[in-house]
């Protein structure tokens, strides 16, 4: 069940009521129902709340490799659920062709003119090594 963020006259957040209760409230006339920045719809209260306690609120985190799941849930109810869509396929197809560049540069640094014996790996990067 989805809940309506509630903000008292002054603006101080609320706990989330029910879609219908927020309804009736902007048909009595006791809220005026307005938009956030974000594009969320919430409701302000035009009178003093009956009450103004808050009930304690857990998150919890389901971390997967492709999905992460993420609820927000209180005593009574369920707030937000959210399922998240992680980027591992597309990060790990970016890092193989990275290396399939990687190797396709590497090659090109071979000096070929030189016997394939002395060649078929990365050439000394110090003098210190020639001597040896």
């Amino acid at each position: 069940m989805n809940r309506v963020p509630v903000v008292s006259k002054e603006g101080k957040p609320l706990m989330p009521t029910k879609p219908s209760r927020a309804r009736r409230w902007v048909n009595v006339g006791k809220a005026v129902g307005k938009w956030s920045d974000l594009g969320v719809y919430y409701v302000q209260l035009t009178t003093p709340p009956s009450a103004e306690d808050m009930q304690p609120i857990a998150v919890g985190v389901d971390p997967g490799k492709s999905y992460s799941g993420v609820g927000v849930q209180s005593a009574k109810c369920t707030l937000l659920q959210l399922h998240l869509i992680l980027p591992f396929g597309r990060v790990k197809k970016r890092m193989e062709t990275r290396a399939m560049l990687r190797r396709s540069r590497r090659g090109r640094r071979i000096n070929r003119d030189v016997p394939f014996k002395r060649r078929n790996h990365r050439q000394c990067r110090f003098d210190s090594a020639e001597g040896v």
